[in-house]
């Protein structure tokens, strides 16, 4: 089968590997030409065989909408284009719309694997029309993972991203409960390797996972850290997932706490804590700590 692929950057590179040693022909291209295949989304859309499918994976928001609006330029009614980048659900159906006055079919897919991807498989999460499923369907079995899972068709278009997207808030609470652990166990004198801890926790416990495997590699490669600043950036979809709970009246305490936390990582003096120590040296006579 034949793939364009647009947005060749980490993970786009290694899908693009992953398919191609799948034994399908992909014609990328990038910004940077030092990773395309062709100079033009034109040369793209020319290179490939009619019906065309057409994977773009760029940041999301203007370069995803930008991207979109050339290629409904350029393509012909009959071909698909797959959002695999971390595209809100609403923009989906916006595409989807726009695509479909002219034919051109759209597939939504999340994708998880990061840096792992290449070796591992991605997971994927996908919405849009059975059809246009279909004609995209051996791609999606060139980067899964190999076994029963790890790809799923989520259901309409949109289903795909925010699938994804409450992955990525689920992904947020473990860390956090992960995190909240390590510190705990760094702070009491009794627990003398808390790194071991960890470590012995990778085989028969119910809290094993990826996340504590990389957990682990993290610690062997500084074991207390010290070389990291406490800083945690979020990307867009662990916002959208508290909001989709607010829309939904539904309550999500622990992701909306690990969201809330990376919030606080960013501020060097707390200015809510600042309230806090007044206040409790106001009614109680507390000490405060000045600068």
């Amino acid at each position: 089968m034949q793939l364009g692929l647009i947005g060749l950057g980490k993970m786009g590179g290694n899908m693009r590997e992953r398919i191609r040693r799948a034994g399908h022909t992909v014609v990328g291209y990038d910004r940077n030409p030092d990773l395309a295949d062709v100079s033009s989304l034109k040369d793209l859309v020319d290179a490939l065989e009619a019906p065309r499918v057409v994977w773009v994976m760029v940041p999301a928001g203007g370069p995803t909408q930008s991207t979109i609006d050339e290629l409904a330029e350029l393509l012909e009614p009959g071909d698909v284009v797959v959002d695999g980048g971390n595209s809100r659900w609403t923009d989906d159906e916006k595409h989807a719309e726009e695509l479909g006055k002219k034919g051109i079919g759209f597939v939504d897919c999340g994708v998880s694997g990061g840096v792992w991807g290449l070796q591992n498989g991605y997971a994927l999460m996908y919405g849009g029309a059975e059809a246009d499923v279909a004609k995209v369907q051996p791609i999606f079995d060139a980067l899964k993972p190999e076994g029963e899972y790890g790809s799923v068709h989520a259901g309409k278009v949109g289903a795909g991203h925010f699938a994804k997207m409450v992955h990525n808030g689920i992904e947020y609470a473990m860390m956090q409960a992960y995190a909240e652990g390590w510190e705990l166990l760094e702070a009491v004198d009794s627990v003398t390797d808390v790194r071991e801890v960890f470590r012995s926790w990778k085989e028969g416990t119910v809290i094993r996972s990826w996340l504590l495997d990389l957990a682990v590699d993290a610690l062997d490669k500084d074991e207390h850290l010290e070389g990291l600043r406490g800083f945690a950036q979020d990307s867009g979809e662990g916002r959208w997932t508290v909001e989709a709970a607010i829309d939904n009246a539904v309550p999500l305490p622990a992701i909306t706490a690990s969201l809330f936390a990376r919030f606080a990582s960013r501020q060097e003096d707390s200015p809510q804590m600042k309230m806090i120590a007044a206040l409790r040296n106001e009614f109680g006579g507390h000490a405060v700590e000045k600068k």
